[in-house]
């Protein structure tokens, strides 16, 4: 999808994030736009899941300004959880309630907060099962399903919120090989509708395939971006030639 008359949904402005004396994030500048594909590629340690973090403030930034839909989140004025329920999340890691089955992960926060009524939640919860092909699913509990079931259920979790941003950070990484690709479908048909997505991603394929626009980072920085022609087949920086020339 294009950016849907370049609004900017996500505004980030000279972040710097640092841990004690490690400075993990080094003046990030960029702006994400409504109905945008961002993938963010780059190596192990290189501040790519922290500064996905940061964009929900999961992580306090250190300087600089990350504005989503016009809030600024650093400001302790807001209420930073309203801010969140526009963001959807999805971790390596499901975090699902083990104690609780899938239908219930799914209705728990549209019911606790957004006040839907528990119908409307179900039937809500019901759409987005239907929608990640898990409808059978419903009454199952965490343990009872695979890795690639347990993050299709974490998505649409995400999703019952009804958020318009959501932030994916290396969904797969935790999956076997085979899950990926179930995973990977249902990004790809949340990309198609128009979501604004930021993906922290090692999957290159679909980085290729989806994005609109690819950020390398590496030691804290955007050392490079463009376009997924752009960056995949013509890298200018030395440090993406010399990584991609290892992943790909």
């Amino acid at each position: 999808m294009v950016a849907n008359n370049r609004n900017v949904k996500i505004h980030v402005a000279n972040l710097k994030k640092d841990f004690g004396n490690l400075k993990v994030l080094q003046d990030i500048s960029t702006d994400i736009y409504e109905g945008e594909v961002v993938c963010i590629i780059g190596p192990s340690g290189s501040g790519k899941s922290t500064f996905l973090r940061c964009l929900n403030r999961l992580e306090t930034i250190t300087s600089g300004e990350v504005v989503v839909d016009g809030y600024h989140i650093d400001d302790k004025k807001i209420n930073i959880n309203k801010v969140r329920e526009n963001i959807g999340m999805v971790f390596q890691h499901f975090n699902l309630f083990a104690n609780m089955n899938v239908l219930q992960n799914l209705m728990l926060a549209p019911v606790d907060l957004k006040k839907a009524t528990r119908e409307e939640a179900k039937a809500e919860a019901m759409r987005l099962l239907d929608k990640v092909g898990l409808t059978d699913k419903a009454e199952s509990y965490p343990s009872q399903l695979s890795g690639g079931q347990k993050q299709r259920v974490a998505i649409a979790r995400a999703l019952a919120m009804k958020p318009d941003i959501m932030l994916f950070d290396e969904p797969t990484s935790a999956l076997d090989p085979e899950m990926v690709g179930e995973v990977l479908a249902v990004m790809k048909e949340l990309a198609s509708e128009g979501m604004t997505m930021v993906c922290v991603t090692h999957e290159m394929g679909f980085a290729r395939e989806v994005a609109d626009r690819v950020i390398f980072i590496d030691e804290g920085v955007i050392l490079e971006q463009g376009t997924p022609e752009e960056v995949f087949k013509n890298p200018q920086h030395p440090r993406t030639i010399d990584f991609l020339r290892k992943v790909l």
